[in-house]
């Protein structure tokens, strides 16, 4: 029912192999699940996933449609790095509430409940998570999250994703610059919707092109913006958008 691909990482180099590569303090491990991602040299955005720990091995939790890509990035990296990459399987089953004993909480946002790893598959889920996302500015992969992503304008930081303490990774030196040397003006941000769209819809404002519409929920919605841009009504398709608050950019 989730759509996650679930690889196990196992090995005596596991968690420096990992520590070179991903945005995110693999340290951080010893105190429950880690939200990351990994990037091109150039910064942009690869995939993202969740690091579980289970002893001596990591657990990486990924959208399915980015398994095969990822386990073969990681294998490109390996070199002679004693670090065997497996399918794990596994199965995430997902909740709110009180976290199981063999749960995780959701390292982005307490809101976003737990996420546990068994060897059965999850039947039943009646929770709305885009529902959640939208209402907690969550991207998600594929829809949020493309190719074309830069983690700090997607709000990593915000989520817990990156780490700029941790020393170098694929794509530090422009993630970092991003952070200490410019102002975004361009990211994700909440957004309220009139109508509906599709998703992907591009938002004009006064004729000019100001962003993407994204995933809706409720009246609410995440879009990526032109920050300049967005002052006002946008329109997308026939649904109107406004950006209320300027403080709620990613």
């Amino acid at each position: 029912m989730t759509n996650r691909r679930i690889l196990r990482l196992s090995g005596a180099d596991t968690f420096d192999f990992l520590q070179g590569l991903v945005t995110n303090d693999v340290k951080k491990l010893k105190d429950g699940a880690v939200y990351a991602a990994i990037l091109t040299p150039q910064g942009k955005y690869l995939a993202d996933f969740f690091m579980i720990p289970e002893g001596d091995a990591v657990l990486l939790d990924v959208a399915e449609a980015l398994g095969d890509m990822l386990a073969q990035r990681l294998t490109m990296y390996k070199l002679r790095a004693a670090v065997a990459i497996e399918e794990a399987g596994l199965h995430l089953h997902r909740g709110l509430g009180e976290v199981p004993e063999d749960g995780f909480a959701d390292p982005r946002s307490a809101e976003m409940g737990w996420r546990a790893y068994r060897t059965d598959a999850q039947t039943a889920d009646d929770v709305d998570w885009a529902a959640l996302r939208v209402a907690h500015l969550v991207p998600e992969t594929m829809i949020e999250l493309t190719p074309d992503t830069f983690i700090l304008e997607a709000g990593f930081e915000r989520l817990n994703g990156v780490d700029f303490r941790k020393g170098c990774y694929v794509g530090q030196e422009v993630t970092a610059r991003m952070k200490h040397k410019t102002e975004l003006r361009k990211g994700l941000a909440q957004v309220h919707v009139e109508g509906q769209a599709p998703v992907g819809t591009e938002l004009n404002a006064e004729g000019k092109a100001a962003g993407t519409l994204f995933t809706q929920s409720a009246g609410k919605g995440i879009a990526y913006l032109r920050f300049d841009r967005a002052k006002g009504p946008m329109q997308a398709g026939t649904a109107q958008v406004t950006w209320a608050d300027s403080s709620e950019n990613a």
